[in-house]
């Protein structure tokens, strides 16, 4: 139930379009810095993609390497994306218990001492490791090296057409939600903040998330 005095916020949202920066130029050289830093990642990181491999399989050695779970990316499109599996291989049919220890807010689940996570996993997720074979979905282009963070169907069915506008543009591996809290950030400001890029993106944007990007994955933040 909505608090007495939100639904006029709720409805000034409502009104409020965003309008992307869809300057073909931009969206040109975005797609080429896209695929040449998906290319350059793929290649220059496949020793530590081997290492995390072998690492996973030693703990788990029936579980598979890689994780994929379907996404909603632009215009509300669904595709597969891939992580380096982080947890039990049972994890979503226990999720159902755990929504209830859900430690953010609104249509997003986050649980800062999950159980479903494991050992190697724990490791990889604070150092946002786990999130490198993404680079395969930039490549194909389901997602873009920067962006909101693609959302699953289960949390797009609860947003408001005010949230919905975070689906405007190509989900990223990175965002401005990554680097500016992450999840000690609860879902409004995580809109806002997708929100914020979505009107304001541009190259010299982007290359400044990526590098605020590295920063975090060499001094991690909030990330578990």
């Amino acid at each position: 139930m909505e608090k007495p005095g939100n639904i006029a916020t709720v409805e000034l949202k409502q009104r409020h379009r965003v309008i992307a920066n869809d300057n073909k130029g931009y969206l040109i050289t975005k797609r080429i810095m896209d695929i040449c830093g998906a290319l350059i990642g793929l290649i220059c990181l496949s020793w530590l993609f081997l290492i995390i491999a072998i690492l996973i399989k030693l703990e788990d050695p029936k579980g598979p390497v890689f994780f994929k779970q379907v996404r909603v990316g632009k215009d509300g499109k669904e595709f597969y994306m891939y992580k380096f599996r982080s947890m039990v291989t049972n994890a979503e049919e226990l999720l159902e218990s755990l929504i209830p220890l859900n430690d953010t807010t609104g249509a997003m689940f986050k649980m800062k001492n999950d159980p479903r996570v494991t050992k190697i996993g724990k490791f990889i997720r604070k150092m946002s490791i786990d999130e490198l074979p993404q680079l395969w979905n930039v490549l194909k282009g389901d997602m873009s090296l920067v962006g909101p963070r693609p959302p699953l169907p289960r949390e797009v069915a609860q947003y408001t057409e005010y949230d919905k506008q975070r689906l405007l543009v190509t989900p990223g591996c990175t965002g401005l939600w990554q680097v500016s809290g992450r999840n000690d950030l609860g879902f409004n400001e995580m809109v806002e903040l997708d929100l914020k890029y979505i009107r304001e993106r541009s190259i010299l944007y982007d290359l400044k998330i990526i590098f605020k990007t590295i920063k975090i994955m060499i001094k991690p933040n909030s990330a578990y």
